[in-house]
Order: structure tokens, then C-alpha cells, then sequence
């Protein structure tokens, strides 16, 4: 059975039953209003997941704030991890918007982008 928890309306996670994957969902406007939540989603898990699905199928719009806090994912996520090799970030289900912003800003080469149907 997996482990949910509900932030704010803006941010939920799952948690796999063996702890090695966190999905994190992000509803509306992923931008600064909601670093905290997002912040909070993953820094506390002990021990720190390998894999990481971020959400953006109800993600309206990003900013650069989002992206600054994807990048804070990713530190956080290489030194946790004992071999930099164990961790995945996924950017799944991005609508055409979000997904032009991601490459504009070349979070391909730094990501695993899965775009939405």
C-alpha cells in the first residue's frame, strides 16, 4: 500500500510501499507560492527515495521559480543518493506550455522528460 499525503490543494504525494519511489503532484500554477510545499514534499524523507516522478498533468503553468526548485530537487537528490547513478527524476504528463518551457531552458539534458497525451 502506498503512503499519500495532501500538502495544500496545489501539491500531493505518493510514497512507493518500499520508500524507493516519490511521485509529487503539482495542481494549477507551479510557481513560487507553493516552494515550501514543495520543498517539504521530499526533504524530510528518511531514507531519501532513488526515484522521483514529478506530476504535471494538472500543472497549468511554470515559472522560473519552478524551475530553480527542480533544481533544488536534483541537488538534493545527488547527494542523497549514495551513488549519483540510483537517482531518476521524472518530469511526466507536461501540456505543450510547460513542456516549450522546459526545453527552452534545456531541462532535457538535465531530466527525464515524458510529455502528456
Amino acid at each position: 500500500m502506498a503512503v499519500s499525503e495532501q500538502f495544500t490543494a496545489r501539491i500531493s504525494t505518493e510514497l512507493s510501499e518500499s520508500g524507493d519511489a516519490l511521485t509529487i503532484r503539482v495542481t494549477g500554477n507551479f510557481d513560487f507560492n507553493i516552494h515550501r510545499d514543495f520543498l517539504r514534499a521530499y526533504q524530510d524523507l528518511s531514507p531519501a527515495p532513488r526515484r522521483y516522478c514529478i506530476d504535471l498533468s494538472e500543472t497549468q503553468h511554470m515559472d522560473s521559480a519552478a524551475l530553480g526548485m527542480l533544481l533544488l530537487l536534483r541537488d538534493h537528490c545527488m547527494r542523497e543518493c549514495t551513488y549519483a547513478g540510483e537517482c531518476c527524476i521524472e518530469l511526466r504528463n507536461a501540456n505543450t506550455d510547460v513542456c516549450r518551457l522546459l526545453a527552452v531552458s534545456n531541462f532535457d539534458k538535465l531530466f527525464t522528460i515524458c510529455p502528456g497525451l
